[in-house]
């Protein structure tokens, strides 16, 4: 593995893209019991749109999917949100490792934050991770995240900015508890709007500005990511709620055009079993500690290489 040093921009715009949409259609899907294998079997042409598999001749630290059994053998995750998922100069500005080991139902998750300094193989340099999705898609990345920790990528799930916000709006809106009051700018209308502390409903629009900001937030980056979760769980909360059932088949739909990945469409059925197994299991939330740094005038989360071990050897047990 090699030795990795990373960073973050001051002010660099944080772009929050979709990237669990095709995740929280699991975590429904696997709410629903017995109705969840007719939803499965009736989007099986969704599931076929959005697989694409990995080419592991790209990477160095690979297995073959095929051989893993959901329901039985250990394996990771990467979900991961990107800007621009077609334009070829997308940026990979969420990156999320999970660790799931259905033996002994303990799930390892990890936020790697998007300025982190490291070296890319697809680009031959060090540089910023969120920058690796543009020299050559999501194989670079993991390749990226691959130069950090030394552990396979079974899985991923890419998705843009539309998914999410197709999908918060399609179940109508999601409440969060604002931790305190904060404007943000909206994208679409270009409008300011004020989320006062307590309880809040989002639109989808609005659900995208709330875990955008950061600037304004006393905990940066750890306080934003606080925020994503707080989102992601009042989406499967939502998405789970027996109201939910009849707007599945619109939320596959807005799967179809905005998520990618390699989980094939023959191991849904084993993600929802696996699932109803996990439902409560509590996640071990992990954090790679650093500080920031400037590089040539340019910000980095440099992390901390003791970190790096501690959270290799975490990860790796749980694939035992």
């Amino acid at each position: 593995m090699a030795t990795t040093r990373s960073g973050r921009k001051k002010r660099t715009k944080f772009r929050f893209s979709r990237f669990i949409a095709l995740l929280f259609v699991l975590i429904i899907i696997g709410g629903l019991s017995y109705y969840a294998y007719d939803v499965f079997y009736s989007a099986k042409n969704t599931s076929n749109k959005i697989y694409q598999k990995l080419d592991i001749s790209k990477l160095k630290n690979s297995r073959q999917e095929e051989k893993i059994k959901i329901t039985k053998d250990p394996f990771t995750i990467l979900l991961v949100g990107v800007e621009n998922q077609d334009g070829g100069n997308g940026r990979s500005d969420v990156l999320m490792l999970f660790t799931v080991n259905p033996k002994t139902k303990q799930i390892d998750e990890l936020s790697i934050p998007r300025d982190t300094r490291t070296f890319v193989p697809a680009a031959d340099k060090r540089t910023k991770i969120t920058h690796s999705y543009s020299y050559g898609g999501i194989e670079a990345t993991i390749g990226a995240v691959n130069e950090l920790f030394d552990i396979p990528i079974d899985y991923y799930i890419t998705t843009n900015f539309q998914g999410f916000e197709d999908i918060v709006d399609t179940l109508g809106g999601v409440k969060v508890d604002v931790p305190f009051t904060f404007k943000a700018q909206l994208t679409k209308s270009l409008k300011w709007k004020t989320y006062h502390q307590g309880e809040m409903k989002l639109n989808g629009n609005e659900a995208l500005a709330y875990v955008r900001m950061r600037k304004s937030d006393p905990r940066g980056d750890f306080g934003r990511n606080e925020r994503q979760k707080q989102v992601i769980k009042a989406v499967i909360d939502k998405g789970t709620s027996f109201s939910s059932i009849t707007k599945i088949d619109n939320v596959l739909d807005n799967l179809g055009d905005n998520v990618k990945t390699n989980i094939p469409p023959s191991k849904m059925v084993s993600f929802i079993k696996l699932y109803a197994s996990l439902k409560g299991t509590e996640i071990n939330n992990l954090k790679l500690k650093g500080q920031d740094d400037y590089i040539n005038d340019v910000y980095y989360y440099i992390p901390d290489q003791n970190s790096i071990d501690i959270l290799n050897q975490t990860l790796k047990e749980n694939l035992k």
